[in-house]
């Protein structure tokens, strides 16, 4: 078997590692044009091109018996790729324990006031009073795999957890809460994570109305996708307090422009969408595109197959 994979060089000599036998080739990101008749998987990685392409390229889909997208989300695609014949498989779960870290962190950061905390000189030798996570409350704005992690390593360290999911679906998970409204959870959580995709119902969720219900000194994580806050109404939050941080892994555009707002306001910690970048996501997408290979071969359904088009 041949497998195009649009991931650095890197991961590819881990992914030759991970499945002997099977030949890698590297393959740039965009639009996967002109790929060999032998190809039979494409390991596709979003990129602008990519996601804007309104048509396949020609000949497409090739020899291709399986897409497997680097992502959890769809949204980082064109609608044709989810229109053929081809089968989809997303990579849902597999960064769920790097990123449920990574929003750890980010309390942990908040809580105890880093890194404005550490000193450089003998005049700022000041005792200041620090938050405890234990006994705060998190809220969860969706329940996937991410805060589903998140939410049980929360619980460990003593903090209440409230989730808001559209599914009326019980939680697998003892001791999380359901709350039946958005401002709800924001008016008694403590620290928000936004972990739900974008779609057209979660476009600018979290808006004027949304915030200004929230529990004065707010801390909101995004994980998920900038699309789903209004950032103009978050300026407004951070500028009078009722939202004392916000931790951004991600924004609406990717990247920024330069001199953005979010560069420099001092209530946003912002990271470069790099909380799912980390060694091990890569072997855990490695052993997933290994069971799809071996689900196709033996005729059996997909993990995290992936199916009709991504919301605009």
């Amino acid at each position: 078997m041949k497998i195009a994979s649009q991931l650095e060089p890197g991961f590819n000599a881990v992914l030759r590692d991970a499945l002997p036998g099977v030949e890698i080739i590297n393959l740039p990101r965009g639009v996967p044009a002109d790929l060999p008749a032998d190809v039979q998987v494409l390991l596709a990685a979003p990129h602008a091109d990519f996601r804007s392409a309104e048509q396949p390229p020609a000949g497409w889909p090739y020899g291709l018996k399986l897409v497997q997208l680097v992502t959890s989300g769809v949204d980082f695609f064109p609608a044709w790729l989810f229109a053929g014949s081809v089968p989809v498989a997303s990579s849902r779960g597999t960064t769920a324990e790097a990123i449920a870290e990574f929003a750890l962190a980010s309390i942990f950061a908040a809580a105890k006031q880093l890194p404005a905390l550490w000193i450089s000189d003998a005049e700022q030798w000041q005792q200041r009073p620090l938050a405890t996570v234990a006994g705060s409350t998190l809220g969860l704005f969706g329940f996937g795999a991410i805060a589903r992690s998140t939410a049980l390593k929360a619980q460990a360290l003593g903090m209440q957890v409230l989730a808001l999911r559209r599914s009326a679906q019980p939680f697998d998970l003892p001791g999380v809460q359901r709350v039946a409204q958005v401002r709800e959870l924001f008016a008694r959580a403590d620290h928000v994570l936004l972990a739900a995709p974008a779609t057209d119902e979660t476009h600018h969720v979290i808006n004027h109305q949304v915030l200004a219900a929230a529990k004065p000194g707010l801390h909101l994580i995004n994980i998920a996708r900038g699309s789903l806050i209004d950032q103009d109404a978050l300026r407004v939050a951070l500028d009078n307090g009722q939202v004392s941080l916000a931790s951004l892994d991600v924004a609406d555009p990717e990247p920024l422009p330069a001199g953005h707002w979010l560069y420099r306001h001092p209530r946003v910690r912002l990271s470069p969408h790099t909380s799912a970048n980390s060694p091990q996501v890569y072997l855990n997408i490695a052993a997933l595109l290994a069971r799809n290979i071996a689900q196709l071969g033996s005729g059996l359904a997909l993990h995290n197959p992936v199916s009709g088009a991504p919301a605009p």
